[in-house]
């Protein structure tokens, strides 16, 4: 069974692929590689033994989508490709407004015409109202985001919403992501940020191996246990075999549901450098900075219902999330341009 996998050259999309192949689907890869390396296909390769097809190009593109569907017997899709950088849609609006909505109108028009009418989309809870109380559900209050890169998950989970309505064929599963971090345990496939990275764990793990000075913590005064932001991290392997849960349930279900994909457990930023100094015996050290705005104290999920809908819950804890992170960064000091 085929599944269309946009933007599978990704972080998350890599490991995606590896566990829908480990779950006896093929992925169809297409990317256009803006923030992504066609090396981690090949690792993928390595890890599962199974080719991957890829196509380099833009999910903007209706006639590359129409091709490939014509081509391909795809059963769902799963939409992973996107411009995701919170930072960089406050600078630059107009092109992740572009970008990231008009990719999810082309897919979802040339799904309809071939008659798949079955996606996964890859949402976040930056979806999420600042003003909730913790942990958030899926029945918490959206809206009211506080940057451009949230509104576009917003709007795209809006949009997916009112085609599985208006159309009682459609199957859709809005997954909202916590904070992925990790890597494949074999350390062949992890996040390569480009340039300045996003997320937490790739600054802790860069300042480990030493291509940083030092670890900025944004703010020490949250109403925390340790006056540092909480978040919920959630192994990358966990995420991806989230999608392959959510594939399972699109197949025998219409509409649309939604679902939290965390631990449900919230770690501070300290947390993660002590757990991640303790389980690889490597020095972070760090400095703190000034708070950044928007940034909430504590974020972190309830994922009950991914538990009683999907049958998925996290299975790997903060220490695996740390050590394969490690193994990560200490065998790609580099990335893929090693």
């Amino acid at each position: 069974m085929k599944v269309l996998v946009t933007g599978g050259a990704g972080y998350i999309g890599s490991h995606t692929c590896v566990e829908l192949i480990e779950a006896d689907y093929t992925p169809i890869v297409v990317d256009n590689l803006c923030n992504s390396s066609a090396k981690s296909l090949e690792r993928v390769k390595e890890i599962t033994g199974q080719d991957i097809t890829f196509y380099q190009g833009d999910v903007c593109d209706e006639a590359l989508l129409d091709a490939i569907l014509s081509e391909h017997e795809v059963i769902c899709a799963i939409h992973f490709a996107g411009l995701k950088a919170v930072g960089e849609s406050v600078a630059m609006p107009l092109e992740y407004y572009r970008n990231n909505l008009l990719s999810t109108l082309t897919l979802c028009k040339v799904l309809g015409k071939h008659g798949v009418k079955k996606i996964v989309f890859s949402s976040s809870a930056t979806v999420y109202s600042g003003d909730n109380e913790m942990p958030l559900r899926e029945t918490s209050k959206t809206g009211n985001c506080t940057n451009p890169y949230g509104w576009t998950k917003y709007m795209g989970e809006q949009i997916l919403r009112d085609i599985a309505k208006a159309d009682g064929e459609w199957s859709v599963v809005n997954l909202r992501y916590f904070n992925p971090v990790g890597a494949h345990k074999s350390g062949l496939i992890g996040e390569h940020p480009n340039g300045i990275p996003n997320n937490l764990m790739p600054f802790i793990s860069q300042t480990a191996i030493g291509k940083r000075h030092h670890l900025n913590v944004f703010g020490n005064d949250y109403p925390t246990h340790d006056g540092t932001g909480v978040r919920d991290y959630i192994h990358v392997v966990d995420l991806a075999r989230g999608h392959v849960a959510a594939i399972k349930y699109l197949l025998s279900h219409t509409g649309e549901g939604v679902f939290n994909l965390g631990t449900g457990t919230g770690y501070s930023v300290l947390d993660m450098v002590k757990a991640f100094e303790s389980a690889n015996g490597v020095s972070v050290p760090y400095e703190i900075a000034d708070r950044r705005p928007g940034d909430l104290a504590t974020c972190y999920a309830e994922p009950a219902k991914s538990r009683e809908v999907l049958g998925w819950q996290a299975q790997f804890d903060q220490n695996d999330m740390c050590r394969d992170s490690w193994n990560w960064q200490s065998k790609n000091p580099n990335g893929y341009d090693d």
